[in-house]
């Protein structure tokens, strides 16, 4: 009890040297007081509520920390958003500790589901039941105390340019009646790992949206749907962004020529995952459904700099490299499905 509540004033003490810090200077537009609350309850509760500002924001600390935070409403409000997403040097912020629990737990994590309910999850999965009537940031430490035998930390990492990212829709895709500048719900198909630095585990968000569509042709050839990609929101706070290049439609290749050799038809693979096997982005409008699992190459467009996970000696068999000549299992099973 006394290292969980040693634990808690940490993460208190650290919440009040953040609260100053403010909003990234690359936001072009700050928002509002409701809308920043908005955005708040949504990724911990998984929706905005309704009251007073000041009581939905007391609601929110207690239901966080277990009591009211002092300082204006900027800078509780500050405070929150640095503590959630953003961390200081010597502590990572609630969603990267919280990313690594499901990871260790679950290889993959869950970034569109409330922080209540993933925290809820894993408790359950950990011990049958969740303490919801305690605070969730002291739940989370006592989760992660559970987990690892030391605490979690961040350090910088270099992705380097180019660097080639499998991905799968996490939902079926309907190319009819879609629009230009819809979203397309995808995520990270395998943990994005340098050397022994978790950047991105299985399960990340990587956000794309349909940039071109073309109507049908003349000699009955159907219409286009091109779809490109933006970022992948990796454990840290920061965005990489993303595009289509040599190396994502050379592993594209890659990935064919293995199926082939392994006696599978091109044209099962295909009847998989057209956006995806076929190594490009266009989506014939005729196709009735792009079947959730589709999978993608892409790449990092640049060199960037970001926050990862240095996996301690114990796990590190987690994320030992995998045998680039192997075909995953379950990519065939989902294609014998397709086929049959």
């Amino acid at each position: 009890m006394k290292k969980g509540i040693a634990l808690l004033v940490l993460i208190l003490v650290s919440v009040f040297c953040m609260s100053a810090v403010g909003f990234s200077a690359e936001e072009t537009e700050e928002p509002s007081t409701l809308q920043l609350l908005d955005r708040t309850e949504s990724m911990v509760f998984g929706e905005g509520r309704t009251g007073g500002l000041i009581a939905r924001l007391t609601d929110l600390e207690i239901s966080m920390f277990g009591r009211e935070l002092p300082g204006s409403i900027s800078d509780r409000q500050n405070a929150l958003i640095n503590f959630i997403e953003k961390g200081t040097p010597a502590q990572p912020p609630m969603l990267f500790k919280l990313g690594v629990a499901e990871w260790v737990l679950n290889q993959m994590v869950f970034p569109l589901e409330p922080i209540e309910s993933r925290i809820g999850k894993l408790e359950k999965i950990l011990e049958g039941s969740s303490m919801e009537t305690k605070p969730l940031a002291m739940r989370l430490e006592r989760l992660l105390g559970l987990l690892l035998a030391e605490n979690v930390t961040w350090q910088d990492t270099e992705i380097a340019e180019s660097t080639v990212l499998k991905a799968e829709l996490r939902e079926s895709l309907y190319p009819s009646g879609i629009k230009v500048g819809e979203q397309v719900k995808m995520i990270l198909a395998e943990d994005l790992v340098v050397g022994t630095s978790l950047v991105a585990p299985k399960g990340s968000t990587i956000k794309a949206h349909v940039s071109k569509v073309e109507k049908p042709k003349s000699f009955g050839r159907p219409s286009q749907i091109e779809i490109a990609f933006d970022q992948l929101i990796p454990l840290g706070p920061e965005e990489i962004y993303l595009t289509r290049g040599q190396e994502s439609e050379e592993a594209a290749k890659a990935e064919k020529a293995q199926l082939a050799a392994v006696g599978t038809s091109f044209v099962g693979a295909i009847l998989l995952g057209p956006i995806g096997l076929a190594g490009g982005f266009l989506v014939r409008g005729d196709a009735k459904e792009i079947p959730q699992g589709t999978q993608v190459y892409v790449q990092t467009s640049e060199l960037v700099r970001v926050s990862s996970y240095p996996v301690p000696p114990g796990l590190q068999g987690m994320i030992a490299e995998k045998d680039e000549e192997a075909v995953s299992d379950d990519l065939f099973e989902g294609m014998e499905e397709a086929t049959q």
